[in-house]
């Protein structure tokens, strides 16, 4: 289990643009292609230097600025897609970490990377976006049960970070929900008990706390 002052690494920085992809006959505008990036660059509280999330209703703003892939994930998915190369940032997140597994990270937790600081804030639900990106429709029903979803973190403190940074965990929330149990909670698992801590957790998201409650009132509607 992570404990303060506990390193861990960025292995790699990548950023996209919005573009338009093929899928299914539509041309769709998608962020999620991302090109890895060697320099250092400045990240602001929306999203990183380079970066542009394609629809903001559901990407991006300052709980979701930056996407965190914990790169330990990516030998299961070579074998489960049956896929002999998968490089960094195929999830189409902007930093791939190692030893930031979701079963370890809490959120509410807050680190610094270079010079600047963050805080977890969800794990990433799959989209259909995730489709265009494989090729494959049924990555987003694998995403979904594979519990490897990744997770959000905004930025509290701006500034520069880069790829070989050392990952410093600043804070440990005492909440003690991990990235994990907020995920299978949203799928509609947990118990009651981690239901209640999860509705009143200051630092996840106004509609998931808003959506537990209804869930802990008997009102999933």
């Amino acid at each position: 289990m992570l404990r303060c002052g506990d390193h861990v690494k960025i292995l790699n920085v990548a950023v996209g643009r919005p573009q338009h992809i093929e899928w299914q006959g539509d041309l769709v505008l998608t962020s999620i292609v991302k090109t890895a990036v060697t320099h250092r660059v400045w990240v602001s509280r929306t999203n990183i230097q380079g970066d542009e999330q394609s629809d903001l209703t559901v990407h991006g703003g300052s709980g979701k600025a930056v996407y965190v892939y914990p790169s330990e994930h990516y030998s299961a998915w070579r074998h489960e897609l049956s896929i002999d190369v998968l490089p960094w940032a195929s999830f189409g997140e902007n930093l791939t970490a190692v030893g930031l597994r979701e079963d370890e990270v809490f959120i509410g937790d807050r680190y610094r990377i270079g010079s600047a600081e963050f805080i977890v804030t969800q794990p990433r639900l799959p989209c259909y976006k995730l489709a265009l990106k494989f090729g494959r429709a049924d990555i987003v029903r694998r995403f979904s049960k594979a519990d490897r979803s990744g997770f959000y973190l905004a930025v509290e403190r701006e500034g520069e970070i880069g790829v070989d940074d050392d990952v410093v965990l600043l804070e440990r929330d005492t909440h003690a929900l991990t990235v994990a149990e907020a995920y299978r909670l949203k799928l509609g698992g947990g118990s009651r008990t981690r239901l209640e801590v999860a509705a009143t957790h200051p630092a996840l998201p106004p509609g998931w706390r808003s959506a537990f409650q209804r869930r802990l009132d008997g009102d999933d509607a």
